[in-house]
């Protein structure tokens, strides 16, 4: 079976719709600093929540894997680059015992490193499904568990990239969508495990900003020696890979690090920050959500009417 596989380091992030005025946790102003990690540090939504949170006050752990990344992460302001790669258990170690060794303890934890893979799912090989999910589901997993002492420790915050593809669903996503629908699941059981002691998690669901990710995307498939002949979506990967790699049209990322600093600031933070960058993104991801809802009642057995349901929406609104 010929396998395609469009394998990119990229994590999809959204815009926050303006947050409402909330009462601000100000860093200590004196040493040490609070202490941040920053997961996937090097660029896009990483580099500039890092960036953002720096300018605030916070000492930020910026995470990355080249020597070069983490040299210009260590020369700014507030910020230390620490060698993270997120699929190895040792380099977690060795980065908790830096951070120990800092002295600062750590009050935030942002789990933003990511990669996308971009298949037909009757097509893709079980090693690139893995990899996918090694970074984007395991990797969120082994970096919580190996900080949770310290986070529970500082009754800190824990919070995720997502993506509106953790709603949203598209053909040739699969692998991608799979691992943000997985991160959703990992927020909420977090937050369930984590709250009662003392802990605040939530999630960033990113829509379509700039970035590299379709030049880094289309890198990846030529050095794989990425061939579609044989396909049986042979005229959708080829659409895919002739269209357009330039997304400079898209905003800043500059709303989503807003987002990560209103997480690891706000006495109440939201559980989700949906961070989109027009109503077009953010309708069709909330109309996306609602439609499963629509599903999962129809024809059951106790199937809930359109008064029930209303009832039940105004109730939830009213608790937000």
């Amino acid at each position: 079976m010929h396998s395609l596989a469009l394998l990119f380091t990229a994590t999809l992030f959204l815009s926050v719709t303006d947050p409402a005025p909330v009462t601000v946790l100000a860093p200590e102003d004196d040493p040490p600093r609070r202490a941040v990690l920053v997961t996937g540090a090097s660029s896009g939504i990483g580099r500039a929540t890092a960036e953002r949170l720096a300018a605030e006050g916070f000492h930020v752990y910026a995470g990355a894997r080249k020597a070069e990344d983490l040299a210009a992460l260590d020369a700014l302001d507030n910020m230390e680059g620490i060698r993270l790669d997120v699929t190895l258990p040792a380099e977690i170690e060795a980065a908790v015992e830096t951070v120990r060794a800092g002295g600062r303890g750590l009050y935030g934890l942002i789990n933003n490193a990511g990669v996308a893979v971009v298949a037909p799912l009757i097509e893709v090989s079980e090693a690139e499904l893995h990899f996918q999910l090694d970074v984007n589901v395991y990797g969120p997993y082994r970096v919580t568990k190996a900080f949770a002492p310290l986070i529970i420790e500082s009754q800190g915050r824990v919070s995720t990239t997502g993506s509106i593809s953790g709603f949203v669903t598209w053909g040739l996503g699969g692998p991608y969508t799979m691992s943000k629908h997985a991160v959703e699941a990992f927020t909420d059981v977090l937050a369930a495990e984590l709250e009662p002691l003392g802990v605040r998690v939530s999630i960033v669901e990113p829509g379509n900003y700039k970035s590299s990710i379709s030049e880094s995307m289309r890198k990846r498939l030529v050095e794989a020696g990425y061939d579609s002949e044989g396909s049986r979506y042979k005229a959708q990967m080829d659409q895919l890979m002739a269209g357009s790699a330039d997304r400079s049209q898209y905003k800043d990322p500059t709303e989503v690090a807003e987002a990560f600093l209103h997480a690891m600031t706000a006495e109440q933070p939201k559980r989700r920050y949906l961070v989109v960058p027009d109503a077009r993104e953010a309708g069709f991801t909330v109309r996306a959500a609602m439609q499963r809802v629509v599903e999962l009642n129809r024809d059951q057995p106790y199937e809930l009417d359109r008064d029930q349901l209303i009832a039940m929406l105004d109730e939830l609104l009213s608790g937000t």
